[in-house]
């Protein structure tokens, strides 16, 4: 066991218990639950936004699929960007001043239906566990590496705390460990990346290259196809994660703990630079892995690569720097899994217990209540889940969750502001066959089939053969949409359309 990674692991849960603790003061009601009162300023907010974005995938998976694969990691730095464009131009506003906890919220301010919102709150539990998956894997892995603790052991470390943080802190505590967590990984990836920097003579010519003969890839390290062979597959995952972000539950719910539209435009300017900065510095995580930890190395500690950062960090700074970039990796994973869950509770208690159970007959204290109990419910599935999916890169994973997000939540929330013919028949349909194509793609695809043993959790030959279905299934959520809506007989209510528009844009 490393006796100092140890050390900081605890400093790190003890300061994320303080937090909590003090948050669970302040959270008595179901607004201070859901959305912290809607009390963050625009960089408190952008900071948490960051730090709920800057996950596993993006702080183990992507070092690790740049070492690996060269170019074809960076995609995912590109896409994980890029898609802040869609949430700032598209999405923030009008989901703010339309919603009040949840996606759903917004979706019912125009369709004020049960299975609108029922079907809502599906997605976004299954989007969450899918997305907590990833997380309790790079936790597994990163812990077992560390302590020598039995990766299943790990990931029930990791998730008895995001339980805790959230059945006792609710949104504050969530968002100000995202905020404490940012800061830390910002400043640690910094550090790193300076130092790699460092070792090619601050020369980014005298970097690239000597890549060129750091790994078995050769010159092929700087060329596309290294992973995705097939151009559809290099489509197909782009797609996912440019679109994604604009449906992820967890980033959604973020804009409902500012007080108006503009504070959430606000935070997420805030986040893109934040966010922007890191992923450039991914290229020198992914490339200083390669160079100075070595390929073999890289999966002798993991075959998908994700211990690549922490092992960069004990080849440039020994054991210190090493347990430290470890603690910090370890309270990015505490913090995004605390906001997955608490996405995945609000739907449940606030949409689902409360609104169609218990048709809005209930008081603050029992939604709370249903909150909580809903947290322990979805972090015991995903616990249960990561269990199975111990071999698979985090980066890839999360990938798998954008494009759920992309195919059932974002052409519905598009439809919702912009289409006046839109209908309660079309938001059901668009968001079952968004939902149900993704997860069925996944399902019979390269993921979970292989005819070699160990290379995906089953054996046998996939139906479907493009690793990310997004190519397929974001087209069929909004085509969907469009036909539940035109094969309808429900009348268009162009008073309420003209009613959502304006408040939309202007929150009047």
């Amino acid at each position: 066991m490393n006796k100092l990674a140890f050390t900081l692991f605890l400093l790190i849960v003890g300061l994320t218990l303080v937090i909590t603790y003090f948050a669970s003061k302040r959270t008595k009601t179901t607004s201070d639950f859901y959305a912290a009162d809607g009390s963050l300023t625009g960089w408190q907010n952008g900071w948490a936004i960051a730090g709920d974005y800057m996950s596993a995938a993006s702080f183990l998976g992507i070092a690790g699929m740049i070492a690996l694969s060269g170019f074809d990691g960076f995609f995912y730095s590109i896409g994980f960007l890029v898609a802040y464009l869609v949430v700032l131009y598209l999405v923030a506003e009008p989901l703010r001043n339309l919603g009040k906890y949840t996606m759903a919220d917004m979706i019912a301010a125009r369709f004020n239906d049960k299975k609108v919102r029922g079907v809502a709150a599906l997605n976004t539990i299954a989007i969450s566990t899918f997305y907590m998956i990833a997380q309790l894997v790079g936790a597994g892995a990163l812990i077992k590496l560390l302590l020598g603790i039995d990766y299943i052991y790990s990931v029930l470390i990791v998730g008895t705390l995001m339980t805790v943080y959230v059945v006792f802190g609710g949104m504050m505590a969530t968002s100000w460990v995202q905020i404490v967590k940012a800061v830390l990984l910002m400043a640690g990836t910094f550090l790193i990346s300076f130092m790699v920097f460092a070792k090619f003579d601050f020369s980014i010519a005298k970097m690239f290259t000597e890549m060129k003969s750091a790994t078995p890839l050769g010159a092929g390290f700087l060329n596309p196809g290294n992973k995705f062979t097939n151009p559809l597959d290099t489509i197909s995952l782009n797609l996912a994660l440019v679109l994604g972000t604009a449906g992820l539950p967890h980033i959604l719910i973020r804009f409902f703990t500012v007080k108006d539209a503009i504070t959430a435009r606000k935070s997420v300017v805030y986040a893109t630079w934040i966010i922007g900065i890191f992923y450039i510095m991914t290229i020198f995580l992914g490339f200083g892995a390669a160079s100075f930890v070595g390929f073999d190395n890289i999966v002798a500690a993991n075959p998908a690569g994700n211990m690549a950062a922490p092992l960069l960090a004990k080849a440039l700074g020994g054991e210190f720097l090493f347990a430290f970039i470890s603690a910090v990796a370890f309270a990015t994973i505490l913090a995004v899994v605390a906001g997955l869950v608490l996405s995945a509770a609000s739907a449940f208690a606030h949409d689902f217990y409360s609104h169609i159970l218990k048709r809005g007959n209930v008081t603050e204290k029992q939604q709370i209540v249903a909150a909580r109990w809903a947290s322990i419910g979805v972090a015991v599935l995903s616990i249960l889940l990561a269990l199975f999916a111990q071999k698979m890169n985090v980066a890839f994973l999360v990938s798998l969750a954008f494009a759920v997000a992309a195919s059932a939540n974002l052409p519905i929330i598009l439809l919702t502001i912009f289409w006046k013919r839109f209908n309660t028949s079309g938001a059901v349909t668009g968001m079952v066959v968004g939902l149900a194509s993704s997860l069925i793609l996944v399902a019979i695809g390269p993921n979970i089939w292989a005819e070699e043993a160990g290379k995906a959790i089953l054996v046998g030959k996939p139906l479907f053969n493009l690793a990310n279905p997004g190519i397929v299934s974001i087209p069929l959520g909004f085509i969907g949409a469009f036909m539940g809506t035109l094969l309808s007989r429900e009348k268009v209510n162009e008073e309420k359309f003209n009613e959502i528009l304006v408040k939309a844009n202007t929150g009047m």
